[in-house]
């Protein structure tokens, strides 16, 4: 990935915060490299050299600045600037696909040679599979010692390493220092646990503008009884982690570039995964100035950009979870389907055990939702459901359960498509729904969404597509614009019903 590296430095000039995470600055004098925005004196330009990621940065041998933290910044868009084959790459990393396996077992997985996909990174990252990973962990890892009052052992086991030995030598290696150095460092700054016992409290950094009031409307209407909830001020749900049950909350932080999340787990293993999942159920590692500046060019899209700034494209905590919740709102209203959702999970979710008790604000989860082999095995047939509904969901699971259908980011979207396709039930809309929030494909668009042809004037669906092909990439994001448009336009009673628009 090729950086323009005069507009760099003048972004560095000026600590324009636009370009936090879309590159860092190594400075050849100190050995350390920073985010734009970092306070310390600007370095003069012959002294600067510049990475496309923090990865990059480590893997030439700098260090991350103690000042700006690289940890606590947006990240870089995955999926900006790089082929599809090295965006899936990434979101599977972020997923932890190299904290058990190696990098020829990724390649295996994306159906590519490993020396194709090592070449591929080295032009879009600038950095190995392999550092990549170790970068996450690291970086991670020093969120944790500067925002938490986990022990080391948690820290190192939390962040994705092996031993604490691993996780001691990187962090020297990396900051010349020792984590409790860094952490003393980080009191000394006014940084430090912000949630106590048995709580863990996060930041969640974005790149500004973020729609909280959009995101939190879209995700409790759908919000499956028992199991989640939203509301103007938080969001919360029970999960499935580490061999156990626990319960996250993440609320805005007005006029900060972060969201906050309160973590009741079971253990801390396995915890920069809840993280990267609560990131993509957000959509945080969005750029929502690229994403804008793209979509505003078309003469249609332009007012609803300008009336909706930082659009996100709602996620998924659990892949499994939210196919099985779209195809409960095929050819229903929003209410239908999330009724039949919490008659789903009271039937056969599993009932929630969290250590420690419920949190405040949480009493109201009272399920887990089951699990793929719970539902391949499950009678469906009390639920209200059509039975060719219900048949789709039993099939669905037991294709997922045998693993022949991967809700991960390991194919991209036309396979991923058509391995949806052919499950029996499963047509076009209910596939690109699941890949667009589900797999965080920024392209998914659902053309055949009455919705979206009813925000347009009531188009065709072939004129729709055709419209659409000037929104690539960013075509899910377009989508969340119309069906706001169209929720915002229609009449209550057409806000409800729906050929399984917005019914997801």
């Amino acid at each position: 990935m090729r950086l323009d590296e005069e507009a760099c430095y003048r972004a560095l000039e000026t600590r324009d915060r636009r370009f936090d995470g879309r590159f860092f600055t190594g400075v050849l004098s100190t050995g350390i490299y920073c985010r734009p925005i970092c306070p310390a004196r600007t370095p003069k330009r012959e002294r600067c050299v510049f990475f496309p990621s923090a990865a990059a940065a480590q893997e030439a041998g700098y260090r991350p600045c103690l000042r700006c933290r690289p940890e606590a910044s947006p990240g870089t868009p995955a999926w900006l600037g790089t082929s599809a084959l090295v965006s899936r790459a990434l979101r599977l990393i972020a997923e932890g696909a190299l904290d058990d396996a190696d990098a020829p077992a990724l390649a295996a997985r994306l159906g590519v040679g490993e020396r194709h996909l090592r070449r591929l990174f080295l032009r879009h990252v600038g950095a190995s599979p392999l550092a990549v990973a170790q970068t996450r962990r690291l970086l991670f890892a020093k969120k944790l010692l500067d925002e938490t009052a986990l022990s080391m052992t948690e820290v190192a086991l939390s962040s994705g390493f092996s031993s604490v030995r691993r996780f001691n030598d990187a962090i020297r290696a990396t900051y010349a220092r020792t984590p409790r150095e860094l952490r003393t460092a980080a009191a000394k700054r006014g940084g430090g646990a912000a949630g106590g016992a048995p709580d863990i409290a996060l930041r969640l950094p974005f790149r500004p503008p973020l729609d909280w009031g959009a995101l939190a409307g879209f995700l409790g209407a759908r919000a499956i009884p028992g199991v989640e909830s939203a509301d103007p001020g938080a969001y919360r749900r029970a999960v499935r982690v580490a061999g156990g049950h626990g319960v996250v909350e993440v609320r805005p932080s007005p006029g900060e570039p972060h969201l906050l999340a309160r973590l009741r787990l079971p253990g801390t293993e396995g915890l920069i995964h809840c993280a990267e999942r609560l990131r993509r159920l957000f959509d945080l590692g969005a750029d929502p100035d690229a994403i804008a500046a793209h979509l505003r060019a078309d003469p249609r899209l332009g007012p609803l950009v300008a009336a909706t700034p930082g659009v996100r494209v709602p996620g998924a905590w659990d892949g499994f979870e939210l196919a099985v919740r779209a195809i409960l709102g095929q050819q229903v209203s929003v209410r239908a389907a999330t009724q039949l959702a919490g008659r789903l999970v009271a039937r056969h979710g599993e009932p929630l055990a969290v250590r420690g008790g419920l949190p405040e604000g949480a009493e109201g989860l009272r399920f887990v939702f089951p699990s793929p082999e719970a539902l391949a095995a499950a009678d469906l047939a009390d639920l209200g459901l059509p039975r060719a509904r219900a048949a789709t969901i039993t099939a669905l699971a037991a294709r997922v359960a045998r693993g022949e259908v991967a809700l991960d980011a390991s194919r991209g979207l036309d396979e991923t498509v058509r391995a949806l396709c052919a499950v029996p039930g499963i047509g076009a809309w209910t596939a690109h729904y699941i890949a667009m929030r589900a797999l965080r494909e920024p392209d998914a668009f659902p053309a055949t969404d009455l919705g979206l042809r009813r925000a347009l004037g009531g188009v065709s669906g072939a004129d729709l597509l055709a419209m659409a092909e000037a929104w690539r990439p960013w075509r899910a994001y377009a989508a969340m614009l119309l069906w706001t448009a169209d929720a915002q336009g229609a009449r209550p009673a057409e806000r409800e019903v729906s050929d399984g628009s917005l019914a997801g």
